[in-house]
């Protein structure tokens, strides 16, 4: 068994895998990560491997504390990926969009593929039918951008997500849900059509903590997981033991 884990801006993401079968999930903030992982490897004693991302620095302790039950594989930008990495600046590249790319590099080979991460930020990411990593974007997850409405301008509240009741926001509230939703899934639609041109069969998948949220609306065929950089890590892994 091993567990994978997806330290990321806002939240500690962590899933037990046994094989393939991802067999729990668990979510909790930054302050809490050290005692809750203490209690997933007394829930699981068969542990073997932590195999571990993190757009930030491990701290020392939590470390200290995984590398106390099991051994503990690091990702990040140094790791044989399993793609060719097209990036012009590969060493700012982020490692968490690396994992992406290998989870869709492995578990849709000689594919197209689109990864649409939607959490913090939104992150594009596409890897060509003959594994070469080309590039994406960046822009803004949900939460950013209502807190940058509410933080440059004087008057506007800071609101929590919350799906529109119409396309047209009859109250400043209404206004701002409206621009804020649909204004993120008219750009993902907009980039998954403008991929589309240029790449037929393109395969997309759309993932991270807002994934489900935005799923049903999206008029694009899409593949899904919130779950998909969890389960990346966990193909890293097998990858990585099998070409030793």
């Amino acid at each position: 068994m091993i567990i994978t884990i997806d330290k990321g801006n806002s939240f500690v993401k962590l899933a037990v895998f046994e094989e393939v079968e991802l067999v729990e999930k668990v979510i909790f903030t930054q302050d809490e990560v050290e005692k809750k992982i203490l209690k997933i490897f007394e829930k699981y004693p068969k542990l073997t491997h932590a195999v571990y991302s993190s757009v930030g620095k491990m701290t020392t302790e939590l470390e200290k504390i995984i590398e106390n039950n099991v051994q503990l594989i690091k990702i990040d930008t140094s790791f044989a990926f399993p793609f060719v990495n097209l990036y012009e600046t590969p060493h700012t590249l982020g490692v968490d969009r690396m994992v992406l790319a290998s989870g869709a590099s492995l578990m849709f080979p000689q594919k197209k593929c689109l990864i649409v991460d939607v959490g913090t930020c939104v992150t594009y990411d596409f890897i060509s039918e003959n594994n070469e990593y080309w590039g994406g974007a960046i822009s803004p997850g949900i939460r950013l951008r209502y807190e940058a409405l509410h933080n440059f301008t004087a008057k506007l509240p800071l609101l929590t997500k919350k799906q529109p009741d119409d396309f047209i926001g009859k109250n400043t509230n209404e206004a701002i849900h409206v621009g804020v939703i649909h204004g993120l899934i008219l750009e993902i639609d907009g980039f998954i059509s403008k991929y589309s041109v240029n790449n037929q069969d393109l395969t997309v998948i759309l993932t991270g903590g807002d994934a489900n949220f935005l799923a049903n609306q999206l008029k694009s065929t899409i593949f899904a997981d919130e779950n998909f950089l969890l389960k990346s890590l966990q193909q890293l892994h097998s990858y990585s033991s099998q070409n030793d």
